[in-house]
């Protein structure tokens, strides 16, 4: 699943990167329980940040912070697809 968004490109122009993102969670309020995508992932990423301040070992839930985001990606993409079909 590509949603444009590579490491190069969020290291390099953090900028593009945040436009990139906000552009696909605009569809957020189209899913079913957005709520319960969403707020575990901003859990997630509080911990991730927390984690990572001054860490010099391995974050053992950066997993299962990735299949939250590729969860909540997917539901915005099919969102997004059924808009492109939909639309002429």
């Amino acid at each position: 699943m590509g949603w444009l968004i590579g490491r190069a490109e969020a290291v390099s122009n953090p900028q593009a990167a945040k436009q990139k993102a906000l552009a696909k969670l605009r569809h957020c309020a189209e899913l079913d329980d957005p709520e319960s995508l969403v707020v575990p992932i901003l859990v997630d990423a509080l911990l991730l940040v927390e984690s990572l301040r001054g860490a010099r070992h391995q974050i053992t839930f950066v997993p299962e912070l990735m299949q939250s985001v590729d969860a909540l990606l997917r539901e915005l993409t099919i969102i997004e697809k059924t808009h492109e079909w939909v639309e002429p």
